[in-house]
């Protein structure tokens, strides 16, 4: 860790009690305005929740991934819709430039957005292509010292609110592959991005997506991340990396919340005169869910600190964003079991995180492709 145990301790608890006291009462309201209030949004800022990961020099909290994920661990023990809010600027939106941009991109754009003033996003999904991001259509061609891109890109979380979007588009119309993709710093006010509408989600209100469209959209050459074109699938896979880690992490806190709700539940609900926890059966849902949370708490730690100690942990990140999403969607649909009636009704609230948590084990990466990555990790180290 960077910092001593108190201090970090103190952030913890900030966060902990901030989620407890403002947060959970605002589920309910930002799950009916599909909006978060302005006021809870400024405390956010105040608090350098935009700026975790965010080098200290530029302003931010420069946290290290075990630390981040302690602090997503207790963020996601309230609706995720907030911590999706600066979630893709302190993850995927920002990371691209913290890890691959240059000393003037990051001196630019680095101290705003660890400030809140920016809310970045991350352009990669379309239409047609979404695991295999190797496979996009958006284009980039360079026309004097600018490129003028063309695409659409699908499902882009916070591009309601984003100042900048981190944009992966083919630069080398002649490589269909990975190898002819670019990353790009691109501003929300430049001419030609627009949005569609935003998205109607089965869950996670609050949290706002929609298409991002570019139609002749001229974009500095010198906005390229790195300055090096041709190379930004690599800083799009070290990004999501990083971010499935983060993900586990919110995984784990979301299904603290909900294990804990059912279980005060169980305690307090009677049936033929006793409390339902007193039932072996409902037990056994309480035991397993909270073996797996265990499980995938350590996982999700252990490869943080992989991580900050300057290990690959492709497959070990991986590992957890699989292991923690699907562990999380069984836990709510214990939860909903255990509540039973009064589960499937949104006045106790758990049929909105049921609702809610089904998106983690699809963005970020599918479970399917995390099998694939882990498989192809496996057969490498084998056959190298």
């Amino acid at each position: 860790m960077i910092r001593d145990q108190d201090t970090m301790n103190s952030l913890l608890d900030t966060v902990s009690r901030f989620v407890r006291e403002r947060l959970r009462p605002a589920e309910q309201i930002v799950a009916e305005a599909d909006e978060i209030p302005a006021d809870i949004v400024a405390e956010m800022k105040a608090m350098g929740l935009f700026g975790m990961t965010v080098p200290e020099e530029y302003g931010g909290l420069g946290l290290t991934m075990e630390e981040e994920s302690l602090v997503i661990i207790e963020m996601g023990k309230t609706s995720p819709a907030f911590r999706s809010l600066f979630g893709t600027t302190v993850g995927i939106g920002s990371q691209g430039i913290l890890m691959d941009g240059t000393a003037e991109q990051k001196a630019s754009y680095l101290p705003r957005l660890a400030r809140g003033e920016l809310v970045a996003s991350f352009a990669l999904t379309e239409p047609e292509t979404g695991s295999d991001a190797a496979s996009l259509r958006t284009t980039a061609i360079l026309d004097g010292d600018h490129y003028v891109i063309n695409g659409t890109k699908r499902f882009i979380t916070n591009a309601p609110y984003a100042g900048i979007f981190t944009l992966m588009a083919r630069t080398d119309p002649t490589n269909k592959g990975a190898g002819g993709v670019s990353a790009f710093i691109v501003e929300a006010n430049t001419p030609g991005l627009s949005l569609g509408k935003r998205d109607k989600k089965m869950g996670q209100r609050g949290a706002l997506t929609s298409d991002v469209i570019f139609e002749n959209c001229r974009v500095p050459a010198k906005n390229i991340i790195g300055g090096k074109p041709n190379v930004g699938f690599k800083t799009a896979m070290k990004v999501l990396e990083k971010g499935r880690i983060h993900i586990a992490a919110l995984c784990v806190g979301a299904a603290e919340r909900m294990l804990d709700d059912a279980l005060r539940y169980a305690v307090e609900r009677k049936q033929f005169g006793q409390p339902i926890a007193e039932f072996q059966l409902i037990q056994a849902m309480l035991a397993d869910s909270k073996a797996e949370v265990y499980a995938a708490h350590c996982m999700t730690l252990d490869a943080a600190r992989r991580r900050d100690n300057g290990k690959n942990v492709s497959t070990e990140a991986s590992c957890a964003k699989m292991f923690a999403s699907e562990m999380c969607c069984r836990v709510a649909d214990r939860a909903v079991q255990i509540f039973g009636g009064a589960g499937y009704m949104a006045d106790y609230g758990i049929e909105r995180f049921y609702r809610d948590v089904r998106l983690f084990r699809i963005y970020e990466g599918t479970t399917q492709i995390q099998q694939v990555i882990i498989a192809r990790n496996m057969a490498r180290e084998v056959t190298q």
